[in-house]
């Protein structure tokens, strides 16, 4: 009859909690995986598939008691480790949130929102449906499964134990924060000039001809105008744009995880 140690077991249920604890803190956080209408039985299910796929690339884990405090510091941070890579992500898909709500509010629509699957807040529903747009160019490109082998690849650089993310590693992925709020200007740039010089006619009109009702005749035009806006010029350049979003946000997560470039 076969025996198993205290310590045997202990090894093995560690090679399997410390991946899953990594893995499940980014399926939580990041885009399309966090997505709130996904039920969390099925996040859970998927966070167990993506831990025993990626345990053959993890290597040796510490034989750490799990009742232990040191076990509670390598816990806490292998979850910091899952946060920071899923946040930077998720602060690449607000870009167009950002992007979407400055062309609502020019347009007229920044009254018009919707829950947002991903986030769980009210965003106005032109940010929804170009978050939409750039999920499918996510799929796409393979977005994804970029972010399962970043996932893999950083249990070689950042491998299970009580050191884990620097300061200077998380001040990268803040760092980052002010290229979401640059790609939200290139995105929205070329539709809010178009409609401000929309709205500077009317306000001509209005001063030529003060009879004239000005909601009755702006509020659609501005609306018809924002939406041949979105498709000739935003939708266009956002696969352009979100590449070099994506790939920013990419090489910003390598090198805080410290993967080789």
């Amino acid at each position: 009859m076969m025996t198993l140690s205290a310590a045997e077991i202990t090894a093995w249920v560690g090679a399997f909690m410390w991946p899953f604890l990594r893995v499940g803190a980014m399926v939580f956080v990041a885009p399309i995986f966090g997505n709130t209408q996904i039920p969390m039985r099925i996040r859970l299910m998927l966070t167990i598939a993506l831990t025993v796929a990626i345990m053959p690339a993890v290597g040796s884990v510490p034989p750490v008691d799990a009742l232990t405090l040191e076990a509670l510091v390598i816990a806490m941070q292998q979850v910091v480790v899952g946060l920071a890579m899923g946040l930077l992500l998720a602060m690449a898909f607000q870009t167009v949130v950002i992007a979407g709500e400055a062309v609502a509010l020019t347009m007229g629509l920044g009254f018009a929102s919707m829950i947002d699957p991903q986030s769980g807040q009210s965003v106005p529903v032109v940010s929804q449906f170009l978050q939409v747009v750039i999920t499918l160019l996510f799929l796409l490109v393979g977005g994804h499964l970029m972010l399962i082998e970043m996932t893999a690849a950083s249990f070689q650089s950042l491998p299970v134990g009580i050191e884990g993310l620097e300061r200077s590693r998380i001040a990268l992925m803040l760092a980052w924060a002010t290229q979401m709020y640059a790609g939200a200007v290139l995105v929205a740039l070329p539709a809010i000039i178009m409609l401000l010089m929309v709205n500077m006619a009317l306000g001509v009109m209005t001063r030529a001809a003060p009879q004239m009702n000005i909601f009755s005749v702006g509020f659609p035009l501005t609306m018809l105008v924002g939406f041949i806006l979105i498709m000739t010029l935003v939708i266009p350049s956002l696969p352009n744009r979100m590449s070099g979003i994506w790939s920013s946000a990419f090489n910003t997560m390598g090198r805080m995880l410290g993967l080789p470039g």
